[in-house]
C-alpha cells in the first residue's frame, strides 16, 4: 500500500458475537455489572446474533444502549424471516417491526449484518430492491454476507457499491472464489473459526498478521470492524483480546487506530 494520505484515521472496532462473559476470561474483566456492562468497559462493540433467531423489544434493545458507553457501538443481524424465510421479498412488515425494535439502540447502533443462506443466489432485482429499503430504513452501515457464489460476481459487486453496502469478509470463506473484493472503504471482518468452525481458535501469529492489516486500513482512513464467531468453546473473547493487545490498545472500550508495536 501506498502511504497514508487521510488526515482522518478510521476506527477500529473488535469484538465477539454476544458478551457471555467465560470463568477463563473473567479475569479480564470488572466484576460489577451486567455481562454486557463488564464487556463494554473493555470491548467497544459487539453483535447481536440472538436477533436472527428471535425478536427482542424496543425496551430490551433501550436498556442495552443504555448499560454500554457513548462511543460503544452494536452490530445486530437481521432476522432470519426476513433474510431466509421471506428470500428478501415481500418484507414490508418484518422489516417495520425490526426497525422498531433495533432502531431503539439510537446512535449505538452501528451496523446491521445481512447474512444470506448458501443457497440464495443473485438477484439484481430482488437484492436492489431489498437493500433500497434497508438504506431508507436505517442511517447505519449495513454489511452483507451472502455465501453463494453468484454473489461474488461482478454484477453483485457493482449493485453492492452502489447502494454501498460492505461485503463481508468471512473465515472461513464461502461461495467466493479468489480474493476478496471490496464493495465499500468500510471493512467487516467476520472470524467463524478454522479449521474447526465456531470453535477453533486463532493463533498468535494470525492475529498479528490482522492486527497489522487492521492498522494500515485505519490509517487509511478506513472503519475496520472485526467480529469473533468462534464462540462455542469460549475461543472468541481471549482472540478479541489478543488481537486488541496486538493493536497496542488499551485495556479497556476506547477504540484506537494506532499501529501495533513492531
Amino acid at each position: 500500500m501506498t502511504n497514508p494520505t487521510h488526515q482522518h484515521k478510521g476506527a477500529l472496532r473488535i469484538g465477539c458475537a454476544g458478551w457471555t462473559i467465560s470463568r477463563e476470561a473473567a479475569g479480564a474483566f470488572e466484576t460489577e455489572g451486567s455481562h454486557l456492562e463488564r464487556y463494554a468497559r473493555v470491548l467497544g462493540t459487539v453483535e447481536i446474533n440472538s436477533s436472527f433467531y428471535r425478536p427482542h423489544q424496543a425496551k430490551t434493545y433501550a436498556r442495552w444502549a443504555q448499560s454500554v458507553p457513548p462511543a460503544f457501538r452494536f452490530a445486530v443481524k437481521l432476522p432470519r424471516t426476513i433474510t431466509h424465510d421471506a428470500g428478501l421479498v415481500g418484507i414490508d412488515a418484518a422489516l417495520r417491526q425490526f426497525a422498531d425494535e433495533a432502531g431503539a439502540l439510537g446512535d449505538k447502533l452501528g451496523c446491521l449484518l445481512v447474512q444470506l443462506p448458501p443457497k440464495r443466489d443473485f438477484d439484481p432485482a430482488v437484492a436492489g430492491d431489498f437493500f433500497a429499503r434497508l438504506k431508507d430504513t436505517f442511517g447505519c452501515m449495513i454489511a452483507c454476507e451472502a455465501r453463494h457464489p453468484s454473489w461474488f460476481g461482478e454484477d453483485a459487486s457493482t449493485l453492492l457499491r452502489r447502494e454501498t453496502v460492505t461485503r463481508v469478509i468471512a473465515d472461513p470463506a464461502k461461495g467466493q472464489e479468489g480474493a476478496h473484493v471490496p464493495t465499500t472503504e468500510s471493512i467487516y471482518v467476520r472470524l467463524h473459526g478454522a479449521p474447526r468452525i465456531y470453535y477453533s481458535p486463532y493463533a498468535a501469529d494470525y492475529l498479528a498478521q490482522l492486527a497489522c492489516d487492521m492498522a494500515t486500513h485505519a490509517a487509511h482512513g478506513r472503519d475496520v470492524w472485526c467480529i469473533f464467531d468462534n464462540t462455542a468453546s469460549g475461543a472468541a473473547l481471549p482472540n478479541a483480546l489478543d488481537l486488541r493487545a496486538a493493536l497496542g490498545m488499551a485495556p479497556h472500550g476506547e477504540d484506537l487506530t494506532a499501529a501495533p508495536t513492531p
